[in-house]
């Protein structure tokens, strides 16, 4: 393959690349988009496909399109979010929520589990009661710890009540929720759907506070880390290493969310998703090289969207943003 440059940061990239490495810059066509008529692998006729997606001709299993493959959702020009079914997932089991009123803006990233029955209705279920809940009480009171919590709790009941509650494998979902208001973000979360603070463009040094990972996962990999039980790398090569320790859903321990208040420094993007984008993303300063500060908020999530799936795409990718000016 031909070596080349990145026409934004002249790293070095590859003739077949559609984003460069170093700083996610767009690079030619995108991806030819697959066939919905027949397989989208060796393009046969869509009677070959029988009901479980499979292909008769060359066992290829075909992934489903439905509307919840692909979420979009707008309220401004500072205010957006986008949900992927990502290159490998047969199905969505992300989804987000966006609200906003006069009180502040509230918004939920689900990521449903896939080990559980029927994630993508937990991940629903969960991201709209939520944000429900925090646009009644956001009409009525500034935004607590305890409000948080009781929304989240709210969410539990909704996906615990979805099955069973002696079910095997039920309905599970992780959640971030976030509430901005008067210059304060509220967030409250449980499992490894992240939330970001990504400052204003300029010398780290000179901001007020670097970009940064707001949120703290509840895994595994976490776990020991901060136990000391095992060194990151060692963590990292394990197969439970991400796997969750707290989620929603009826087989969920009874412990309230975590929360944090979190002032807005000045300038920047509130940044909350699911793990099939920061799985791509080595760290906040990362993410940041990603975010060009003034452009709209739909289109940046976007091109979070597509970085994640030029870069593998092996999970289900959801990733919401308000601008701070």
């Amino acid at each position: 393959m031909t070596s080349q440059a990145c026409p934004t940061c002249q790293a070095p990239i590859l003739s077949d690349d559609h984003f460069c490495e170093s700083c996610g810059t767009p690079l030619g066509a995108a991806p030819p988009p697959q066939s919905t008529s027949g397989c989208q692998k060796c393009a046969a006729p869509g009677a070959s496909i029988d009901s479980e997606g499979y292909c008769d001709h060359c066992g290829f299993r075909n992934r489903s399109s439905a509307p919840e493959d692909r979420i979009v959702v707008t309220l401004s020009e500072s205010f957006a979010g986008v949900s992927d079914r990502g290159q490998r997932h047969h199905q969505n089991e992300d989804f987000l929520a966006l609200h906003s009123q006069e009180q502040g803006q509230i918004f939920v990233v689900c990521d449903g589990v896939s080990s559980s029955t029927a994630p993508q209705t937990a991940s629903q279920m969960a991201a709209k009661t939520a944000c429900a809940a925090l646009s009644r009480s956001l009409a009525q009171s500034p935004m607590t710890a305890s409000i948080l919590q009781e929304a989240i709790q709210e969410a539990q009941v909704a996906v615990a009540g979805l099955t069973d509650a002696d079910a095997a494998d039920p309905p599970s979902t992780t959640i971030v929720a976030a509430v901005v208001q008067a210059g304060v973000a509220s967030i409250g979360w449980l499992g490894d759907s992240r939330a970001y603070w990504i400052g204003a463009d300029g010398d780290l040094s000179e901001r007020v506070l670097p970009d940064r990972a707001l949120t703290t996962d509840h895994s595994w990999w976490n776990d020991q880390v901060s136990n000391g039980q095992l060194s990151a790398a060692e963590a990292q090569g394990d197969p439970k290493a991400h796997a969750i320790t707290r989620w929603l859903g009826a087989d969920a321990e009874a412990e309230p969310a975590e929360t944090l208040h979190f002032t807005i420094p000045g300038a920047g993007y509130l940044v909350l998703c699911s793990d099939g984008l920061w799985n791509y993303l080595s760290d906040a300063d990362h993410l940041a090289t990603l975010i060009t500060m003034g452009a709209a908020a739909s289109s940046t999530a976007q091109r979070l969207v597509d970085y994640a799936n030029a870069k593998g795409g092996r999970d289900n990718i959801t990733v919401i943003l308000l601008a701070i000016k």
